[in-house]
This record gives structure tokens, sequence and C-alpha cells, in this order.
């Protein structure tokens, strides 16, 4: 009798682990489903009316669409001096241009991603003689990435420039900044908005907030570094990644991301 009531106590314990743990797999199901719903699912504010065209000085906030090689607010030059491709590439592509007056220039072109800045200096390393100026069309992306590009390029003691018609947005600018020397067009674009720091749905809102604030102190510093005002974050921190602040010129020569500004 005590037998097989343990025999049955035995078989309920066994249920009742078996029922836990089932309920414990479905809950995982639930919370990844709830995460991915929430990453796909607009996250961001932004304003629908935004106006179009180019900027000016107290107009200076646009859409940001990262995949437009050719955006409205910027001034399409009647002689281009470099050929802008029809696409925007999704991920950096380097080549050595024909920057007009300014001479050759290494131009980067296309979206910022994991593993650009290696491939970067893997460029620089194959050219038996680099050009001492960069010239940069691309919407942003990877921060870390564009940071440790901006180191190589000051390493080298490289200049930057932006060119009429090109564009320089997100953390593109960071590269920009890397200039011993940075001119900038009066018809190009060099814009700045809120950094996205991805973090795992189940990461508690602590940890996500100060991973958050390293990331913006890494970039101030960085700044910094560059001889750049860090009061330039104002910008960054103040307009939403569905929008882009586009910096006039005034602006870029305060800050001292731009020393100087080309006709």
């Amino acid at each position: 009798m005590l037998s097989e009531r343990f025999d049955t106590s035995k078989v309920t314990i066994q249920r009742s682990l078996k029922w836990i743990l089932i309920a414990q797999a479905i809950l995982a199901a639930v919370l990844v489903l709830v995460d991915l719903r929430d990453q796909w699912k607009p996250r961001f504010g932004g304003n629908d009316a935004l106006p179009a065209g180019p900027t000016s000085p107290g107009d200076q906030v646009r859409h940001y669409d990262p995949t437009r090689t050719r955006p409205d607010f910027t001034q399409a030059p009647t002689q281009p001096t470099i050929d802008i491709p029809g696409e925007m590439p999704p991920r950096l592509q380097f080549d050595v241009v024909d920057g007009g007056e300014l001479g050759q220039a290494i131009f980067m072109n296309g979206q910022i991603v994991s593993g650009d800045a290696q491939r970067f200096e893997n460029f620089l390393a194959s050219l038996e003689e680099a050009p001492k100026l960069v010239t940069l069309h691309s919407p942003g992306g990877n921060v870390t990435e564009a940071l440790a590009i901006g180191r190589s390029l000051r390493a080298a003691e490289l200049e930057t420039a932006m060119l009429s018609g090109l564009v320089c947005l997100s953390s593109c600018p960071y590269i920009f900044a890397a200039g011993v020397e940075r001119s900038a067009s009066k018809g190009a674009a060099v814009g700045m908005h809120q950094h996205f720091y991805e973090a795992p749905g189940y990461m508690p809102v602590f940890m996500a907030v100060e991973g958050i604030q390293y990331g913006q102190g890494e970039t101030m510093e960085y700044l910094i570094e560059m001889g750049v005002d860090p009061g330039l974050m104002v910008h960054s921190l103040n307009t939403p990644p569905k929008e882009i602040y586009i910096l006039a010129e005034d602006e870029l020569l305060d800050t001292r991301l731009a020393t100087a500004i080309l006709d």
C-alpha cells in the first residue's frame, strides 16, 4: 500500500514537472514573439508633416531615408564633380576619384556596416600612394564602425571634404570630423539625428539606459579627440531617428565640424 502510494506520488510529481516545463516553453515562446513584435513595429517618433526641398537656417529638419542617393534637400550640381551611383550601396565602397579642383580623393560611398573599418584600413594599405583627401556620400549606419574609420583616417593625417550634391548623414559626420582639415560645399548636406542602440528585449531598463549613455559618452569623447565641439551632439539628441537635422553653415563652422565652407 505504501509502495503504491509512493508510486502514485512519483507519477504526480513527474506530471507536474512536465507541465511546468511545458508552461516555461510556452512562456519563452510568448516572450520571443513579443520581442519580435516590438522590433518590427514602428518605435520612433517623427513629424509626418515635414517640408521637402533644400533647407535654410531655421528650416533644417527633413525626413530621413537611408536608401536615397539624391535626397531632395540637396542641390544637385549642374556639373557633378563625382558620379553618384543610382542606388546607395549596402556597405561602404572605396574608390580613388578625381575631386576636380581639390585633386584626387578617396571616395567613400554607401551605408556604414560592421567590418567597414577593417576594409578601409585594408584599402589604404593597398594604395601605393594614398590621396590626402577623403570625400563622403553616406546615409550613415553603424556608429562604432564610423568612429573606428575616423580614427584610421586621422592617424593617416587625411583631409575630408563634402562636395556639392553629396550627403553625410547620421553617423557619417563622425568620419567627416576626423579630417585634419574639413571643408564642406554649400551644395552638400551634413546631417545628424539620434542614434539607435540595439538592446535585447529582455534586458533590464537600467542596463539599456546605461548602454545608451555609455555610447553617447564615447561619441562625445571622440568629437573632443578630433577637435570638434561636443555641443554638436545637441542637434543629434534633439532629432528623432526618422528625421535628420541638416547643419547650417554657421553651425558647421561654430562647432568646428567644418574648418572651411566651399562655394
